[in-house]
């Protein structure tokens, strides 16, 4: 009878395997750019899909195709990218189904096309304006959905250690931008600027947005995690619900999460906002313990105040400093929801390999740790780690379509501090789209 059991067991676990397989598909897109790591932008919009990537000659295209059909339309865009992985690519499709493109800006001139035609990639035109005045010094552009589907474009004006987050809106019927806000959301008041991850929509309705302070271009200069939250993206409030002004600076000691100081192994685009599964907001990061060594942290709101618990016991120190882009080294996953009172964190770590902590959403502790795989190894017999290919992805930023949901993928070598490699060739990468079968 066990036998029996037993082979049934493993029947079904083939099955499933082989439906797993079948539920997932790669669609080629196009070679692209493999020589540093840049975010490119996936989009799907009903059965439409528009990828913007670079080229590997640093061409700046976008494709399109329609979800049914695996043939591609490609439209170069006149831009090109230097060696800057920080110069990222933004899409969005607005309520007239006109496509926006924002990238290829590193404390640059605002580089903007929007579409004249619905949903036709060769109508792009370019544009480089929207409201005219601090515009001169753009950076991370991000299109996202407001408040009563409000179409929103936000940017960091000025540069790193120096810079202020800046708020537009569009008007469809007019096809112009406004100011969302009369004033920067985050000021460094010329002495640092803020490294923000969001703002978000949560299951709660608030918009969350978790952010470092930076004092100078010098990434070991991240200190003071911080948070605020609100209900349109005009109004903000501490997680206590307390009236923030605006802008939001340094000074306000109600938004400190965790008031880390300089060079203490907070990295800015390290923290993540996530969700327990009675909805109660998380927010994960790493920095040094009292040892000197990375570990990760959960961050969560209670009675009054910012309680921190340690989850990993890691024997590893990172110690990032200089500017430019750097590979991290270790990277913590926002949590997410899981079963039984848990939530997941994912993590990869350069010494520890990939896995992930299930969590206790009640105590914080962690319950279990799973190990999925061993740190990555050289592809190439003697290569230095700074000329390895490793795995790039994006999610999509649309809605997916009908039971399926879309990633991108490449593979690139990783960051080299925004310089060109020299006396390195590297083949171009070959970009996917991934598209698997939602249960």
């Amino acid at each position: 009878m066990k036998k029996v059991a037993l082979f049934l067991g493993t029947l079904l676990f083939s099955v499933f395997s082989l439906f797993a397989q079948k539920a997932k598909k790669e669609i080629v897109v196009a070679p692209a750019l493999s020589d540093f790591p840049v975010a490119f932008s996936l989009l799907t919009h009903g059965d439409k899909q528009f990828v913007a990537f670079y080229a590997p000659d640093h061409q700046m295209i976008v494709a399109s195709r329609n979800i049914n059909d695996d043939k591609w339309r490609y439209c170069p865009l006149p831009s090109k990218i230097g060696w800057d992985g920080h110069n990222s690519i933004a899409m969005k499709i607005d309520s007239d189904n006109q496509i926006h493109l924002s990238g290829n800006m590193h404390v640059d001139s605002l580089m903007y096309f929007r579409t004249t035609r619905p949903l036709d990639i060769t109508s792009f035109k370019k544009i480089n304006r929207m409201v005219g005045i601090n515009e001169a010094k753009v950076t991370y552009p991000a299109f996202m959905d407001g408040p009563n589907n409000t179409f929103i474009y936000h940017y960091r004006d000025g540069g790193s250690g120096n810079g202020n987050e800046i708020f537009n809106i569009y008007d469809v019927k007019t096809q112009t931008w406004s100011r969302l806000l009369d004033k920067p959301l985050t000021d460094g008041k010329g002495l640092r600027n803020a490294y923000m991850s969001g703002p978000s929509l949560g299951p709660d309705n608030y918009y969350h947005l978790v952010w470092v302070w930076r004092d100078s271009y010098l990434c070991e200069t991240n200190n003071h995690l911080s948070y605020a939250r609100s209900r349109n993206l005009k109004d903000w409030e501490s997680a206590a619900g307390e009236r923030v002004e605006l802008p939001i600076t340094i000074e306000q000691k109600e938004l400190w999460v965790d008031p880390i100081p300089i060079k203490a192994g907070l990295i800015n685009g390290g923290a993540k906002v996530g969700f327990d599964n009675k909805n109660r907001l998380l927010i994960t990061y790493h920095k040094f313990d009292e040892n000197g060594n990375n570990q990760a942290y959960i961050a969560r709101f209670n009675h009054g105040k910012w309680e921190m618990k340690q989850i990993s016991n890691w024997n590893y120190r990172w110690y990032f400093s200089g500017g430019g882009g750097i590979a991290f080294e270790i990277v913590i996953n926002g949590v997410q929801k899981y079963e039984n009172n848990l939530v997941k964190i994912g993590y990869n770590h350069i010494k520890y390999g990939e896995g992930y902590w299930l969590v206790d959403e009640d105590s914080l502790k962690v319950v279990e740790t799973v190990t999925q795989s061993s740190p990555a190894k050289k592809e190439i017999s003697g290569a230095k780690d700074d000329l390895v290919m490793r795995k790039k992805v994006v999610n999509d930023c649309g809605k997916g379509y009908k039971g399926k949901k879309f990633s991108l993928e490449w593979e690139t070598l990783p960051q080299n501090r925004d310089k060109a490699r020299v006396g390195v060739y590297v083949e171009p990468t070959i970009l996917k789209v991934i598209e698997e079968t939602v249960q």
